[in-house]
């Protein structure tokens, strides 16, 4: 197999530090300070940070209290989903003025593919460039953008020239792109499994180009596969854009642990308050329910059972849940509690799929 069979013009659009620059947008005196959206108190983490603050080494999912450590004069802000969701949704239609097939990762990110576009237009480096300034335009925000042949390289390459840039990854450079490329920079490839390669001599892509499909399947896995193939540049996932939930749910950290199974229905009632919400606003159901527990220790324990029927209703879901939490004793205090509901009535929907592009129209130049 070769890459060169399977090309395609996918655009991976990134915004720039996006919950923190909505805040920043809206609020002209958060302008140029470092701000973590998120959490402060000891028990708050943080969902984003500005470009100012992850100068000192603030980043999302980091505590609060040690963002504060690392970045004493850090202003903290409360997260505004709704404002956050508005705004996307505003970007998501910018991407739908060239393109109707969009793949949204997330409310900041989403894979474009441009082979064949509304306008028309055979570069998708001037693409990514007009988008950009069309979302600049119209959200007073900046993104940044990847370009290649496949969904891998392109989000790889949306990295590369942050904040406010892009990266194009022709085809004629994509072989020696990914042999240079430290292996952590993968995307995909998270810190154990770069520790693993590392003590297996695997440093940048070259070095993984060089070990043979056994190999790879032998100490990765299913993995070995993926990884043996997307550094030739093979990587044949399709934009998908109409992706089909999977799961719905809800979870609530705690800013003290607790205890009390009593104390935890409390809690869970509010959960599945919201779940139920959540299922109603997307017109879903699910047959199987999920209880989360994360203990004070940070480790996790989930319980589950499936239902011969869907459900939706808070009713039912505390019902079940009340019987997952009494499937068995606590076995220490908690501090985050969630509820899910999975195997929808969704996963028999079809997704739109992507049409078949001719040979020609891919190899248009210029990428």
């Amino acid at each position: 197999m070769n890459f060169q069979d399977h090309l395609r013009k996918i655009i991976h659009v990134d915004m720039d530090a996006f919950y923190a620059s909505v805040e920043q947008l809206d609020d002209p005196s958060l302008r140029d300070k470092a701000l973590a959206v998120g959490g402060s108190s000891k028990r708050g983490v943080v969902a984003a940070a500005s470009y100012e603050a992850r100068k000192y080494g603030v980043k999302s999912a980091m505590s609060g209290r040690q963002a504060a450590r690392l970045c004493p004069h850090l202003i903290f802000v409360r997260p505004r989903f709704e404002r956050y969701k508005e705004i996307s949704q505003r970007i998501r239609k910018v991407f739908f003025e060239y393109t109707d097939l969009v793949e949204p990762l997330s409310l900041d990110e989403a894979y474009l593919d441009v082979t064949v576009n509304k306008f028309d237009f055979p570069s998708a480096t001037i693409l990514a460039r007009e988008i950009r300034e069309k979302i600049k335009s119209k959200t007073g925000l900046n993104a940044s953008a990847g370009i290649s042949i496949n969904k891998f390289i392109a989000k790889i390459a949306s990295d590369i020239n942050k904040p406010n840039g892009q990266k194009t990854i022709p085809p004629e450079e994509v072989i020696y792109f990914l042999e240079q490329l430290d292996i952590r920079k993968f995307y995909g490839v998270g810190k154990v499994t770069q520790d693993k390669m590392y003590r297996l001599g695997i440093f940048t892509g070259a070095d993984l180009k060089l070990k043979p499909l056994d190999y790879l399947q032998e100490h990765f896995g299913k993995s070995g596969s993926h990884y043996y193939n997307v550094v030739r540049g093979i990587h044949l996932s399709e934009v998908k854009p109409s992706r089909i939930r999977k799961s719905l749910g809800a979870e609530r950290t705690f800013s003290e642990n607790i205890s009390s199974e009593i104390y935890m229905l409390e809690k869970l009632e509010d959960i599945a308050d919201e779940v139920e919400k959540r299922l109603k606003s997307s017109k879903v159901a699910g047959k199987t329910i999920t209880l989360k527990l994360k203990y004070s220790d940070f480790s996790i324990q989930t319980r589950s059972k499936t239902l011969k029927l869907f459900i939706a209703s808070k009713a039912l879901i505390m019902e079940e849940t009340k019987a997952l939490l009494y499937q068995e004793p606590i076995k220490d205090s908690i501090r985050l509690l969630g509820i899910s509901l999975s195997n929808l009535n969704t996963e028999g929907s079809k997704t739109i799929k992507a049409t078949s592009i001719p040979k020609e129209e891919q190899l248009k130049l210029p990428f």
